[in-house]
């Protein structure tokens, strides 16, 4: 097989658990995940706010329509899509274009770009990074002193707004701006799926968590708050468990509490979906293990490509096995330990186990009088 034709065949997932915290095309991500063979936990963390008939946005629709803007800078597709289609159930959509039509565009990102184009309207300009820092550095070198500026608005939750450096800057360079909110977030009424998601990140169920904007991750963080457990959220989003964003603006609010997160050059789920599929091949390469490979995942263990489901204790036990140093011999008190247990057989029988479960007795040494060691394969 060629270079080319290896890069382009996705590597499997097979085996690890996926959790996918999207409102919006959840369904889709998730279909990427299975299809790469992850196992997929998905729990909308927040939901949209519909705002055709909330009252900012009914007085910014009026107040740009009264005094049309200079440039209009529109954030998000939807959220400019909503805010025409509001306009258009008030009767307003006319006037709302009007409004538009003299002013300098300047889109935020490509999906922004395609509603600006479907309304009939052209950009001037959009940033490559799809980041307020650009627009700002974009427009600081004119004068902006009395401009009007329009901003559209999103994503505010829990006092989280993205908006902010954005509106703060416009304003600091002296534009007179008015900032139209169409959509906000809140967490779903029944959190019993949120719970859920928090306590297979804090017990390290996952192998990895996937965030396409900004407000999810600001949702999950202030929701493990609530529940009394961000601090070990934290700890398993910065340690075992990988952190996926779908761009640099959904990775702020995790970058703010120190959370390392990877995201792919271009801002699509396909791409997000291929850089969960090949970073994670690369996070912990599979073992040699008595003539067998072995991948060890957060709820199952991968031998000779072939999934095993693992209990509780099983995961326990190979997690001390093939941890930092995989091969190494781990005492009999320290599987004592993982175990929870003070029975001595306790031991002999979890290991039984765990040989039976990965189906081949041979993968797991016993070193007499010390302990066990998975039968690493030398190089």
């Amino acid at each position: 097989m060629s270079d080319d034709a290896s890069r382009s065949t996705p590597q499997s997932l097979a085996g690890y658990s996926v959790a996918v915290t999207a409102a919006r095309r959840a369904e889709e991500l998730t279909a990427l995940l299975e299809r790469r063979g992850a196992r997929v936990i998905a729990a909308p963390v927040i939901e949209m706010v519909p705002l055709p008939d909330d009252p900012a946005l009914r007085s910014g629709t009026d107040a740009v329509i009264a005094q049309p803007p200079q440039v209009l800078i529109p954030t998000t597709g939807i959220g400019f899509r909503g805010w025409i289609e509001a306009a258009d159930e008030w009767g307003l959509a006319d006037e709302l274009m009007a409004a538009f039509a003299s002013a300098r565009v300047i889109s935020r990102g490509p999906k922004v770009t395609g509603a600006v184009r479907a309304a009939g309207l052209r950009e001037e300009w959009s940033p490559a990074s799809e980041s307020a820092a650009e627009v700002l550095a974009h427009l600081q070198s004119e004068d902006l002193t009395g401009c009007r500026i329009a901003v559209q608005r999103h994503g505010a939750i829990d006092g989280w707004d993205p908006n902010r450096e954005l509106i703060d800057g416009l304003e600091a360079m002296g534009a007179d701006v008015v900032s139209v909110p169409v959509y906000s977030w809140r967490r779903p009424a029944d959190l019993t799926a949120v719970d859920a998601l928090i306590d297979d990140v804090v017990t390290d169920r996952l192998d990895a968590v996937t965030f396409t904007s900004g407000p999810a991750a600001v949702s999950l963080l202030t929701r493990a708050g609530q529940l009394g457990v961000q601090d070990r959220l934290l700890a398993a989003l910065r340690g075992p468990v990988a952190v996926y964003c779908v761009g640099p603006v959904t990775a702020a609010p995790l970058a703010a509490v120190e959370v390392p997160s990877a995201w792919p050059e271009r801002m699509r789920l396909g791409a997000l979906a291929r850089l969960v599929t090949e970073d994670l091949a690369e996070r912990r390469a599979d073992l040699a293990v008595a003539g067998h490979r072995l991948g060890l995942r957060a709820c199952a263990a991968v031998v000779d490509g072939e999934v095993r489901e693992l209990s509780a204790a099983n995961r326990r036990l190979l997690a001390a096995l093939g941890g930092d140093a995989p091969g190494a011999v781990v005492s009999r008190s320290e599987l004592l330990r993982v175990l929870g247990s003070d029975d001595e057989h306790a031991v002999e029988t979890a290991i039984a186990r765990l040989r039976a479960a990965l189906g081949h007795r041979e993968m797991i040494a016993t070193v007499v009088k010390r302990g066990y060691r998975l039968a690493v394969d030398e190089q």
